[in-house]
């Protein structure tokens, strides 16, 4: 029997591109649905009634939410081309990593994005403080997880699309030259032949983001 594979997301949700390549990387076939948010569906709701988002993956039938348990499930169940270390400690550093994203390094960079006058200075300042941080995790290796993208990578990978999109929105230098192994992982990584076919249309998400910064700042 064959195994039935839904993914519910958003055509510009960075956390349902990480799930696209995980099964991407697995060679998982699987259907997406995009939702709009603004109108969500009843499958939405009805496989997500908790927090009613995206990404869901659902599997023969069975609903998971949330990004990064999402990826440790398809990690676990299709064992192919594995983005976990079987390693304990090494583990434990990727999803260390991964909610270090999730928590600080992208609220900070949206912060930028959103804020003004002393909370977007504010914000900017946590913004080059994380990524030192993430600049010096990259030390000696090609990718995060070593030789081969894993668990840290897909979960950054927000950050070789998103950030040139609000650098050229806001006019902001955000990854300079204080950040050289960021940025040639970046380069790598965007151009990795499972993951530059999956990139959502650059026009489509300028206008989109130029109208969000527009709506955070308004003409005075």
């Amino acid at each position: 029997m064959a195994e039935e594979v839904k993914l519910l997301k958003t055509w510009s949700s960075a956390f349902g591109l990480r799930v696209v390549w995980a099964l991407k990387l697995k060679g998982i076939p699987y259907e997406a649905i995009d939702e709009d948010l603004s109108n969500k569906s009843a499958l939405l709701l009805q496989y997500n009634p908790v927090h009613k988002k995206i990404p869901v993956l659902v599997h023969n039938g069975n609903p998971i939410s949330e990004s990064l348990v999402i990826l440790e499930y398809i990690d676990e169940t299709w064992k192919q081309n594995p983005i976990l270390p079987q390693d304990p400690l090494h583990r434990a550093r990727e999803r260390f990593w991964a909610k270090f994203n999730d928590e600080k390094l992208l609220p900070s960079v949206w912060g930028a994005f959103t804020k003004e006058g002393k909370d977007r200075e504010e914000a900017m300042a946590a913004t080059m403080e994380n990524l030192k941080f993430v600049e010096e995790e990259l030390k000696g290796k090609k990718f995060f997880s070593g030789e081969k993208i894993g668990l840290i990578d897909l979960v950054f990978g927000w950050l070789a699309n998103l950030i040139s999109i609000f650098e050229e929105v806001t006019g902001f230098n955000i990854v300079g030259e204080e950040y050289p192994l960021l940025s040639a992982w970046m380069q790598e990584f965007s151009e990795l032949p499972v993951i530059k076919d999956t990139w959502p249309p650059r026009d489509k998400m300028i206008i989109k983001y130029q109208a969000l910064y527009d709506k955070h700042h308004p003409a005075k």
